[in-house]
């Protein structure tokens, strides 16, 4: 706190008059990020989107856009956290967002039939929030050499057919 407090070039107890602890400057500081990137506006398409299959597509496709711009400080934070319980707490916070996205597609495939029969809805969540993580990321794109567009492309087929199912009518 003492060096970001000297980097802003206030006291430090002028940071504390506005964050209590580190755990919510780490907090405001991602909701900061996502402010100036406006991940609201990247999300307005799948929030809208009322169908199942059409919301999977739009909240991976942004969902998988934001993570290159959000990486480095994914990256402080995870890097942070086995020591650090703000970090941890801050990173947390973070994944929450992403694993509500995820409930909130899945529930809109239970509402059009298209939830596979023998998963959950919190399995179906489970799955999709795994796969759409930040590490699958590093390790597609970074590590694999994967072009983003083939990343989002494999994530939004995997997510369907992970999911997803099309039933013959009965």
């Amino acid at each position: 706190m003492s060096d970001i407090a000297k980097a802003a070039g206030i006291s430090r107890q002028a940071l504390y008059l506005h964050f209590a602890s580190r755990t919510e400057l780490l907090i405001a500081t991602t909701n900061y990020i996502d402010r100036v990137k406006n991940v609201d506006a990247r999300l307005a398409e799948s929030r809208a989107i009322k169908t199942g299959l059409a919301r999977l597509d739009a909240y991976v496709t942004a969902w998988c856009n934001y993570i290159p711009e959000i990486h480095s400080v994914s990256v402080a934070l995870r890097a942070m956290r086995a020591s650090d319980v703000e970090a941890a707490a801050a990173w947390e916070d973070r994944m929450k967002a992403v694993r509500h996205g995820c409930a909130a597609v899945v529930e809109a495939l239970a509402a059009d039939g298209k939830l596979k029969r023998d998963l959950s809805k919190e399995s179906a969540t489970d799955l999709l929030w795994v796969l759409l993580s930040v590490e699958n990321w590093e390790r597609l794109v970074g590590e694999c050499g994967w072009d983003q567009e083939t990343y989002i492309w494999s994530m939004k087929t995997l997510g369907a057919s992970a999911i997803t199912a099309n039933y013959p009518d009965e």
